[in-house]
């Protein structure tokens, strides 16, 4: 009889669950929700933040739609995430089981990644972390500062704080508190990867509230195992501990140490693995659009982690709708990135200059967008769509050259990712990017990675 790893990644805007057969390592079964759960903004704070009853909701449906019986077979579950955001909750009361599946409760919203609260001003108030990892703003220990200063009786209400993914193990255990990888921690900022500890001296000085630390436990390894039957996944069932989606995304796709990977769906991020010995620096070059993140075993991602990528699409895509609103001219957002699409095809190169740094970058988080060399020849909707989707890729080359990539011996970059798999003129202008050939099909897809993760490591 066949078994099955589940792989969960609670995503940005979606929900997707795949079930891997252990011995063919094949997708059997994979199901995809978005969650619909971004809470508007009405305090003028820049907040970022999703209802977590929506997203569990969204768990749930998909793992409902996965075929029961195979899910009957399931020997270990993994789950990957956000992995910057915070979410808060009491440890014995977060959730409520009822027949075989459990929804939120007693929890906060979730504090997602994009949270733009932190300014600068605070960020430079902040004691100095002992990492190699700068913080900014939508890092989970950073916004537990925000709370500190602006809402402490906030923080009062919950026992335990994690990423997303790390409340769902949390509460398909039934632990106590939480359990947490590097991978995500390193994300939280005041984290050490290399002696793998929270910078309890330095957060403990701050005032900071020790208690919502979660306990670093190592990537790949698990956290403990489900405490009641879930979907008909058998009770007693292995959990690993979650994982970064970044990571994830990178296992799944990433065949050779030669390979970078290029991965452009909300954001946008291009890396390649380091050499087995490196070491990151003490501290980080704050001026630096290259990061190191923990991966597996010790070793390290060299990441250019642009906050612009599919995104910016969509926002030009929403700028036009507005605008021909405006004009009584309604059209779906989906058609209208069609018809971008094909203006842009029928216009093979433009000499239109867009820097599409509209959400800024963490490492210039003051960055603004820029349009350059207009002129009455290139103002038609295809010039403006091919620059803006060279844009996005001449802003993520030039926060790691090509030079770069090629000193690290990268000889083929997998080009993956939900903007590039819907958009031939992105397509086009990544091919265009890189002297490497571009090859595709080796979509990444955080579901496939934390499933491969388990099917490898357990």
């Amino acid at each position: 009889m066949s078994t099955y790893i589940l792989g969960l990644d609670v995503g940005t805007s979606s929900v997707k669950a795949v079930l891997l057969e252990t011995e063919s390592r094949a997708v059997s079964a994979a199901h995809s929700e978005p969650t619909q759960s971004d809470v508007v903004d009405h305090t003028g704070t820049k907040a970022k933040e999703q209802n977590t009853s929506r997203i569990i909701d969204t768990v749930n449906r998909c793992l409902g739609l996965l075929p029961r019986d195979k899910l009957q077979c399931v020997r270990s579950i993994g789950l990957s995430g956000q992995m910057h955001g915070v979410l808060f909750w009491k440890a014995q009361s977060g959730c409520d089981w009822s027949r075989d599946f459990f929804t939120a409760k007693d929890t906060s919203q979730l504090i997602t990644w994009q949270d733009g609260r932190c300014s600068s001003d605070f960020l430079s108030s902040l004691p100095k972390p002992d990492s190699h990892l700068s913080v900014a703003t939508g890092f989970g220990c950073v916004t537990i500062f925000w709370y500190m200063k602006h809402r402490p009786e906030f923080l009062k209400d919950f026992t335990a704080a994690g990423t997303i993914q790390d409340y769902v193990v949390s509460m398909l255990c039934g632990l106590d508190g939480c359990v947490m990888t590097p991978q995500n921690a390193a994300s939280w900022g005041f984290f050490n990867t290399s002696s793998k500890q929270w910078n309890i001296d330095i957060l403990k000085s701050a005032g900071f509230p020790l208690t919502l630390l979660p306990q670093c436990v190592p990537s790949g390894g698990l956290a403990g195992k489900t405490c009641s039957d879930w979907h008909g996944i058998p009770a007693g069932t292995p959990v690993g501990a979650a994982l970064g989606d970044f990571q994830c995304s990178v296992y799944s796709c990433m065949r050779a140490q030669s390979d970078a990977v290029l991965n452009i769906s909300t954001s946008a991020q291009l890396t390649f693995a380091m050499p087995t010995d490196f070491t990151p620096p003490n501290s980080p070059h704050p001026a630096s659009a290259i990061s190191y993140f923990p991966y597996f075993d010790s070793s390290y991602l060299a990441v250019a982690a642009s906050l612009n990528g599919g995104n910016v699409l969509a926002n030009f895509v929403e700028m036009l709708t507005a605008w021909m609103k405006e004009l009584d001219a309604e059209l779906s957002d989906s058609c209208l990135y069609e018809k971008l699409i094909g203006c842009a095809l029928n216009q093979e190169s433009s000499d239109l200059n867009i820097s599409p740094t509209i959400l800024g970058e963490r490492h210039n988080p003051l960055s603004l967008g820029q349009v350059t060399n207009i002129s009455t020849s290139n103002l038609s909707l295809g010039h403006v769509t091919r620059a803006l989707c060279h844009g996005v890729l001449d802003n993520i080359t030039s926060m790691m050259p090509i030079e770069c990539l090629q000193q690290a011996g990268v000889r083929r970059i997998v080009g993956s990712g939900s903007a590039v798999a819907r958009n031939e003129v992105l397509r086009q202008e990544v091919e265009k990017a890189f002297p490497q050939p571009v090859v595709y099909g080796q979509n990444a897809d955080s579901a496939v990675g934390v499933a491969m993760v388990l099917c490898d490591r357990t």
